[in-house]
């Protein structure tokens, strides 16, 4: 009589990405993400602890100082390099929302081309940064304003999206001098991962833009932190 042996997929397992680098999940607890085209589980996606979420917000918050006082013009040039990087990455962006969100190819090459737009726009951020001065506004009164990063900016972004979305908000919050925190939604989670990666090669400082995957507890650590300046949605 024979024996019979079951075979055993194996499945992904996904990461965070914290200063600079992918960062294992260490909160034990783990979701499921599809392939809608097979209903096939494709990998496992960590869900960040509080402590996770405190980590991103810690390495976010040790890397604005220096990165919002670099030159609007060198923030700029990060995102020239992020944006050539991404017009030759376009395919593979695709792939991934494809994979996991299920919309179809030329659906999915759609979206990344809107998100490459946005950093396009935030390759012109120092003119756009430029500010306004009025003399003599009234009696002996000046006039002039000034644009300043807040500091810790995070986004806690939907599943119908998972690039154009994201692309909405983190390119011109970096650009603009702020540093980020990604929480991308768990069902489609890879692009922000690919996205992050493409940023450090591009020449982005460590900490300056970070993901952390999870469910209601990474959403409410991060609605309650105390070093987020500034909340997306």
């Amino acid at each position: 009589m024979g024996q019979s042996h079951q075979s055993e997929t194996r499945v992904a397992a996904l990461s965070h990405f914290i200063g600079g680098r992918r960062v294992d999940g260490t909160s034990d607890r783990f979701g499921d993400v599809f392939n809608p085209a097979t209903g096939a589980v494709s990998s496992r996606v960590p869900l960040a602890s509080v402590a996770e979420v405190d980590a991103a917000v810690a390495a976010a918050k040790a890397a604005f100082p220096a990165w919002s006082e670099t030159a609007p013009l060198k923030r700029a040039r990060v995102m020239f390099k992020f944006k050539q990087l991404l017009d030759e990455h376009h395919d593979e962006l695709a792939e991934l929302i494809t994979r996991e969100h299920g919309k179809v190819f030329s659906d999915a090459k759609g979206e990344v081309m809107r998100g490459i737009e946005i950093v396009e726009f935030a390759c012109g951020i120092p003119n756009l940064l430029k500010t306004d001065f009025t003399d003599q506004i009234g009696g002996g009164i000046d006039n002039w304003n000034l644009r300043q990063p807040l500091g810790v900016v995070a986004g806690i972004t939907p599943f119908n999206f998972p690039m154009m979305v994201p692309c909405w908000m983190f390119p011109i919050a970096i650009a603009t001098g702020n540093t980020f925190v990604l929480k991308p939604s768990e069902r489609d989670p890879s692009a922000s991962i690919r996205l992050a990666e493409l940023l450090a090669e591009a020449g982005l400082p460590e900490g300056v833009f970070n993901v952390v995957h999870g469910d209601k507890t990474a959403v409410d650590a991060l609605l309650a932190h105390r070093d987020v300046e500034a909340l997306s949605f």
